[in-house]
């Protein structure tokens, strides 16, 4: 009787998608309760109320699904890291969520975030050198000169006497032409590569719209890497082609791009617009960073904790009944880590719903943690710390352009952010 329901629900649940997909999307917020989707929710910057309620009350919970489907939501601190540091208990395996959904597993996107060992250690292990600091100060120049010739194409603009858009001027393109730079992608491709990056995350535009996403980009990436093959760069792709050979092939290495991809680009822009934007809202630290290197690096960690962007880590898959948090996880449900939820409980640190731009660093869960944890962080803090740098020291009357309640923020998306931030930059 349970392999016949579980069949059935599987049908209908492909029947669903398969029809949500022929009329355009799958509009989740439709068909989800609220309650399943409050881990995607904010209130102005700040997770909902609701999230702080269920991490002090039942921080692991059962979401309220259609389908007979089981999943759970994770939002306490502990339990966060319990789950994300247990690679033996959880697998990332991609294919676990494609046969959920009833799709293709061949659309499975490779990469670092969607594997288990032995193939996520052979691959990490491929890449981690590349982001070592040694390696990563080779980007400084250039990281440094990119944003500054967005800082130059603001002003510029702000001369004709108009506000800047500092999401479309400021933080999209630095993390783009910098992940540019990092995987050896030629700068005239840069607005086919910022398109697929900002697609790869618009989950809400229909299961279907995100799968196809995923696949344009890989198949961008192939063609990047084929070309390679035949003359390897000086960006993360030729050099691992030139020391790695065959070790890797053209699937696995696009994947591990995409990774890159997925990891870098949104989360950075995300970061920079909406750091930016406390910065607007708070003079005193604005003024800090404007003149203190060490308040930089510390305004970053904070930023980093108070806004965490992704506010979910990847789905993980329980292999067997596991216990979380005294709660018992059947085999094959699947967890989502509210990461954002963890970086507000109070077993972090004290006070953690407010913003303090002189906190301690903590030990945050903005890049993940365990074997998964987001292997381009040091090169992420590079980039944030020298573009709110810049921008405050070139722009000093920095100030916004329209009333606060005018924002838009991003919502119930996988990568929370703003999706204009209009500027007055003299």
């Amino acid at each position: 009787m349970g392999k016949l329901r579980s069949r059935i629900t599987g049908w209908v649940t492909r029947r669903y998608l398969a029809r949500a997909q022929r009329k355009g999307g799958l509009d989740l917020q439709k068909v989800l309760p609220d309650s399943a989707l409050m881990a995607l929710r904010r209130d102005d910057l700040d997770p909902v109320r609701e999230l702080a309620e269920a991490r002090r009350t039942e921080p692991v919970r059962k979401l309220p699904l259609p389908f007979d489907l089981n999943v759970w939501l994770v939002s306490g601190y502990d339990e966060a890291k319990a789950v994300l540091g247990d690679g033996k208990g959880f697998s990332n395996d991609f294919g676990n969520l494609m046969a959920e959904l009833g799709m293709d597993p061949d659309d499975n996107p490779g990469g670092l975030g969607f594997a288990d060992p032995p193939v996520h250690t052979r691959l990490r292990k491929l890449l981690t050198p590349e982001f070592t600091m040694r390696r990563l100060s080779r980007l400084r120049p250039g990281i440094e000169q990119i944003v500054n010739d967005r800082l130059d194409a603001m002003e510029e603009k702000a001369q004709r006497g108009e506000p800047v858009d500092l999401v479309e001027e400021f933080a999209l393109p630095i993390p783009s032409l910098v992940i540019c730079e990092l995987l050896g992608v030629p700068y005239s491709e840069r607005d086919e590569f910022q398109h697929l990056a900002v697609a790869r995350f618009d989950l809400f535009a229909g299961a279907g719209a995100a799968v196809g996403a995923i696949s344009e980009s890989l198949e961008y990436l192939l063609k990047v890497v084929k070309e390679q093959r035949e003359e390897p760069g000086d960006g993360l792709i030729g050099m691992i082609i030139r020391e790695h050979g065959d070790e890797i092939d053209d699937r696995e290495l696009a994947g591990l791009a995409d990774g890159v991809l997925t990891g870098g680009f949104e989360t950075t822009a995300s970061m920079l617009s909406l750091g930016a934007l406390v910065l607007l809202r708070d003079p005193e630290t604005f003024r800090r960073v404007r003149e203190d290197d060490e308040a930089v690096r510390v305004f970053v960690e904070e930023a980093l904790r108070y806004l965490t962007v992704v506010q979910v880590a990847f789905p993980r898959f329980a292999r067997e009944d596991i216990e979380v948090g005294g709660v018992t996880i059947g085999k094959g449900d699947m967890v989502a880590v509210s990461l954002s939820g963890a970086d507000r409980d109070g077993a972090l640190g004290e006070d953690l719903d407010t913003f303090d731009a002189q906190r301690d660093p903590t030990q945050h869960l903005a890049f993940g943690y365990g074997a998964h944890r987001c292997v381009g962080a040091e090169l992420a803090r590079l980039e944030l710390r020298a573009a709110y740098a810049a921008l405050v020291r070139r722009f000093p009357d920095l100030r916004l352009a329209v009333d606060p309640e005018e924002l838009e923020f991003r919502q119930t998306s996988i990568v929370f952010g703003v999706e204009k931030l209009p500027v007055h930059v003299n």
